[in-house]
């Protein structure tokens, strides 16, 4: 099938989801007010709460929301077929993305501005605010683990994007000292630095950047030797100040990602690309993970993804500068992210070759989580071919975007680990943890870094358990959306509205995340993977939990509802 068609008929689908389905959602179910005081304009300090135009919001809030993670979620979940992951990538998009990613905006908005946790514990009960923590904690881990993973693999195949990914820190850096010392727009000044940073990919196709020196010398992998690097950089960035690093970076990244998807789905039309992989892979071997209910966990971003909730609810709510702009910034960010899952969808189904290559790059679940990155840079670098562009330079170009999304992410999350342990530490009691920003630092570094090296693939050299580590993300997101969700519906619920919009999406999201976490436990056992057992467990403890809370809070929603006027803080 050409790939064209299937960018159409998805793209549609969301053009109609934008225009008919967030509207039902913003009218007739989070009942969006364009005279209500948002908390950027009640609470407007210049700093966090500032009202901020609704284009601008947008590409702050796309920005933030897509990353590595619904490039790398797609390209391993073609292993069973490109039609169950596209159907996910699409339904997820429009029926629980969108819901999700708008609902935690409009509900943070109008509770002023207040972050999910908080939300939770005034929603549900303050016991789950403990939950959330300990779910985040580990989301973070998890998100800081894969996404320094991606980048190893990144720069150890590709070691031309080394120069390119590395100069965007010190341009990012320039760039936040003018917009800091008020020396005017930054809009210029970004799309130069966007310019600059493509220009010195041949730079670094002829200066490829290796450290397989240093890792024969220490005796160990070049994939360990880049991702100890990798944590080295994040502990120091993360303590940087926002506006000198991770604001302007964030900035420089939202036209990289328009760029890419401009790329991709032009490539596509360009060159009739034909969609080369099985609509539904009926050759997977014997012990592979089935497509239910895994499918749903290793596409997280890109369908659905509890992250987005801490974003939507961390600093989108606090520049709403309209509440109707909640439908824009909310729902079109999460379609902004499933057009993102799309490119790497095709990239890895209809850029990387003939059959053969893709049967190859797919043998098994094994092989195409270790290859994911890999094969949507070559997907891509065969889009860009289409255009003109050599193909080794569109594969940097690809590289260069994923690496410097999953650093833009790394560094959020490592900064968000440090807030995590401080605030862990408060609830027990640990003085250290909640003043010694250095000791708390370490730790959000030296936890997910020794996950990042944990092996797998037999213990083979320079194998990890991507995969497994790539799945279990997948399980801790959804059930931050699952929670997310919870505390959206409740609210909804509360105050004679149809809470049936969340209720679905929430329903099947926990049904697939503990299936997949009972399945996981059977398999790490027999496979001998302790850490990634007692991992496992713990999270599928935190999500029996949650269905119980989820219960218990509609149950406490019936006493109330009908109660709680339109706009009230819920009790």
């Amino acid at each position: 099938m050409p790939a064209v068609f299937v960018v159409i008929v998805v793209l549609a689908a969301y053009f109609l989801a934008y225009r008919f389905y967030s509207r039902y959602l913003a009218q007739k179910v989070y009942m969006l007010d364009k005279s209500f005081e948002t908390p950027a304009h009640e609470f407007e300090d210049g700093v966090d709460y500032v009202p901020t135009n609704k284009h601008v919001l947008f590409g702050h809030h796309f920005t933030s929301v897509a990353g590595a993670a619904p490039i790398v979620g797609p390209a391993i979940a073609v292993f069973w077929g490109w039609l169950p992951a596209l159907l996910w990538v699409t339904l997820g998009t429009i029926f629980a993305a969108g819901v999700h990613d708008m609902g935690s905006l409009v509900v943070s908005v109008r509770n002023k501005g207040q972050n999910i946790g908080t939300l939770t514990s005034n929603v549900i009960n303050p016991r789950a605010r403990t939950l959330f923590l300990i779910i985040i904690f580990f989301l973070l881990t998890l998100v800081n683990a894969v996404f320094a993973v991606v980048m190893a693999i990144l720069f150890e195949a590709n070691p031309g994007a080394v120069i390119p990914a590395t100069l965007i820190i010190p341009i990012a850096i320039i760039i936040g000292q003018f917009a800091y010392r008020g020396r005017g727009p930054i809009l210029i000044p970004a799309i130069i630095a966007v310019a600059v940073l493509y220009a010195s990919i041949p730079i670094g196709q002829a200066f490829p950047i290796q450290v397989d020196g240093l890792a024969n010398a220490l005796g160990t992998d070049t994939r360990v030797v880049w991702i100890v690097i990798i944590f080295a950089y994040t502990w120091f960035a993360s303590r940087l100040p926002v506006w000198l690093l991770l604001q302007p970076r964030d900035y420089i990244n939202s036209f990289q990602l328009f760029i890419a998807l401009a790329v991709i789905f032009l490539g596509i039309a360009v060159g009739f690309d034909r969609i080369v992989a099985p609509a539904v892979n009926t050759d997977i071997p014997a012990g592979s993970p089935s497509v239910f209910p895994f499918l749903f966990i290793t596409i997280a971003c890109g369908a659905i993804s509890g992250f987005h909730s801490l974003v939507a609810s961390g600093t989108s709510s606090k520049q709403l500068e309209n509440e109707e702009d909640a439908r824009y910034v909310g729902y079109m960010g999460a379609v902004g992210e499933g057009s993102l899952a799309l490119g790497s969808l095709l990239a890895c189904t209809a850029g990387i070759g003939a059959f053969a290559a893709w049967s190859e790059s797919y043998a098994d679940f094994g092989t195409a989580s270790d290859g994911a990155v890999g094969n949507f840079t070559q997907g891509v670098g065969s889009f860009a071919s289409n255009l003109g562009i050599p193909e080794a330079m569109g594969v940097i170009f690809a590289a260069v975007v994923v690496i410097t999304f999953a650093g833009t992410t790394m560094d959020t999350g490592i900064r968000l680990q440090r807030y995590i342990i401080q605030e862990i530490g408060e609830i027990v009691n640990v003085r250290p943890l909640t003043r010694n920003i250095t000791l708390t630092t370490t730790v959000g570094v030296l936890i997910p870094m020794g996950l990042a090296l944990y092996p797998g693939g037999g213990g083979e050299p320079g194998s990890f358990a991507f995969g497994s580590l790539w799945r279990l993300f997948g399980t801790t997101n959804q059930l931050t959306a699952g929670l997310a969700l919870t505390v959206v519906a409740v609210w909804v619920f509360t105050r004679n509205r149809n809470p049936l919009a969340q209720i679905v999406p929430l329903t099947f999201l926990l049904a697939m995340t503990t299936y997949a976490l009972f399945l996981q436990l059977g398999q790490f056992f027999n496979e001998g993977e302790w850490l990634l057992l007692v991992v496992d467990a713990i999270i599928f403890i935190l999500a029996v939990w949650l269905i119980i809370e989820a219960i218990a809070a509609f149950n406490r929603a019936r006493g109330v509802r009908g109660r709680a006027g339109r706009g009230a803080s819920p009790e």
